[in-house]
């Protein structure tokens, strides 16, 4: 059984518009027959700018809304008619929007959910120890949350979403205002849960390092339609043609002229460039680049995914894509 499937999902929102005496109704697709299938264990990325339809989405596969037309399941179930049953099956954790209770500690918070779950007291203490000691709550599971750092609140977030041992989470924007430690070790944490327990994960993030951070595929999605449904190395394969060196030099380098090689910047001792693969090699390249001048320090890197998907939103796609293509 897949863990999502969504075949030719629509929803439309109308309301009225005009003067007071003068009113008519207005439709507004938000999703436009989207079709998708994301196997159970899988790792999957939904992302797209505002107003592409991402949240209408999310709010149809956990039972919120529920479509004008075509067919959603979430792992068997109808989320929209069986939603208490899909509750206890699914995890779910918003970066702006908290589950845990303000004034009280974590550890209050996990008993609480024990009781709105209904689980089994033995099963129920042996899961959330082994969750404190694999996310490291221990120091801080009796303070209040009110007290917690940003990093310290979203792990015992994710925690609290996982007692229920459920079997797929949604990730709303886990990340948003923590600082670049507490991020990767979110993401490590995630990351590990998916490959060692088999958790599909959902994740909608506009932050490229959680999509390549925590994510094997990417479904990105705009006006309402999918554009993209491949794996992340296949986004950045088809949609980059460029590489970036920067390079610092012990004295003062020579200028490096090529065709297809432009300079982002450039000072005494250090250049930063931009290579265009479709002109030139880049090991070409480099070998000009260490004949310029003494070379102390140099790296190669792809340009910010952020920069592939703007390109992708900015450029017409053929969207002929086999929704069911697992092969990730």
């Amino acid at each position: 059984m897949n863990a999502v499937e969504l075949f030719k999902l629509k929803k439309t929102f109308s309301f009225k518009t005009g003067s007071l005496f003068n009113r008519h109704s207005q439709e507004v697709v938000a999703v436009d027959e989207v079709s998708l299938v994301v196997e159970q264990g899988q790792s999957v990325a939904f992302i797209g700018p505002n107003g592409a339809g991402k949240s209408t989405t999310i709010k149809m596969l956990t039972g919120i809304l529920y479509p004008t037309s075509g067919t959603v399941c979430v792992l068997g179930l109808t989320p929209w008619k069986q939603r208490n049953e899909l509750a206890r099956q699914m995890g779910v954790v918003f970066g702006q929007r908290s589950q845990l209770w303000y004034h009280l500690p974590p550890a209050d918070t996990f008993d609480l959910l024990a009781r709105i779950y209904d689980l089994d007291l033995p099963p129920y203490r042996k899961r959330r120890d082994m969750l404190v000691e694999r996310f490291g709550l221990g120091s801080f599971l009796t303070t209040p949350v009110r007290k917690l750092s940003l990093g310290q609140r979203m792990r015992a977030e994710l925690a609290a979403s996982l007692l229920h041992n459920p079997r797929i989470l949604f990730l709303d924007e886990p990340t948003i205002g923590l600082d670049i430690v507490a991020r990767q070790e979110l993401r490590d944490l995630i990351r590990e849960w998916n490959r060692q327990d088999g958790l599909t994960i959902f994740l909608t993030s506009h932050d490229t390092g959680d999509i390549e951070g925590v994510a094997r595929r990417v479904i990105i999605i705009n006006h309402g339609g999918v554009v993209f449904d491949d794996k992340v190395s296949i986004l950045r394969r088809r949609y980059l043609g460029s590489k970036v060196l920067s390079v610092k030099f012990h004295d003062l380098p020579q200028l490096v002229v090529m065709p297809g090689v432009t300079v982002i910047k450039a000072s005494d001792h250090a250049l930063t460039i931009e290579v265009n693969t479709a002109m030139v090699a880049i090991d070409q390249v480099v070998d000009r680049v260490l004949k310029s001048g003494s070379v102390a320090d140099i790296t190669i890197e792809d340009p910010p995914l952020e920069e592939v998907i703007a390109h992708i939103y900015s450029t017409p796609q053929d969207n002929t894509q086999d929704p069911t293509n697992q092969e990730l």
